[in-house]
């Protein structure tokens, strides 16, 4: 066993020994979560609360689940000792929940609002309440085709029909990030370049600081600009 392995072997001993000695000699235990009836007309919501409440009594669910992030929390750190099956089997665990809450919250959150609702209003009004019964949306179809025509990259002689919608959605969103980039980025910083090199009170008073201030701040813009124009070969002044 080399020295690395016999430290974090220590290491992870002294924290057993350590939560161990919480879980069996602290007053109220370790990793218990309590809570109490929120009120008296609802017996069936709860809050936490600590366990020298008097109507405090242990959530078995919450406790469950504090255990299994605790368990998952060392299971991901004991990678820094090296790789093991249970930072393999955390690892696994994260990725495949990740990816069922991400597909099941796209799917209520983006497909059925904004799709299913649109096309048949009169058939989710059991997934949406307040849903009108309104006439279908019929350009709701277009991004369906979209969406159906990005999955064609699957087909193994269909790949290149995804390449339509890929190109419409990076176009689509990059004109309009532009623009709101050119208003809130460019231009503000351009306007907040353009400031005066000799700066004056309002009493009429020369201010050595900010005139200072303005003109390293001129110096380094164009600085900047120099060094990443790159039409021009970088000789002379330009090349230093």
């Amino acid at each position: 066993m080399n020295r690395e392995r016999t430290i974090w072997t220590a290491v992870f001993i002294l924290a057993g020994c350590f939560l161990l000695y919480r879980a069996a000699l602290s007053p109220v235990g370790m990793a218990r979560v309590y809570v109490r009836p929120a009120s008296a007309t609802q017996p069936t919501s709860f809050v936490l609360t600590q366990a020298s409440d008097p109507r405090a009594v242990l959530s078995v669910p919450r406790t469950v689940g504090i255990w299994f992030a605790a368990f998952f929390t060392l299971a991901i750190f004991s990678f820094l000792y090296r790789d093991n099956p249970f930072y393999r089997f955390a690892e696994a665990v994260m990725v495949g929940v990740s990816a069922g809450y991400v597909m099941v919250a796209g799917f209520w959150d983006g497909i059925v609002p904004k799709l299913l609702a649109r096309l048949a209003p009169a058939q989710m009004t059991w997934a949406i309440p307040s849903l009108k019964s309104n006439a279908p949306d019929w350009l709701a179809l277009i991004p369906l085709a979209l969406c159906l025509m990005v999955l064609c990259r699957l087909l193994p002689r269909g790949g290149w029909i995804a390449r339509w919608p890929l190109a419409f959605i990076v176009g689509t969103y990059a004109g309009i990030r532009l623009i709101s980039y050119l208003e809130a980025d460019f231009v503000s910083q351009i306007r907040n370049s353009i400031v005066p090199l000799v700066v004056f009170t309002q009493a009429g008073r020369f201010d050595l600081w900010e005139s200072v201030r303005n003109t390293l701040c001129l110096v380094g813009v164009l600085s900047a600009l120099t060094y990443f124009y790159f039409s021009a070969d970088h000789t002379g002044i330009t090349g230093r």
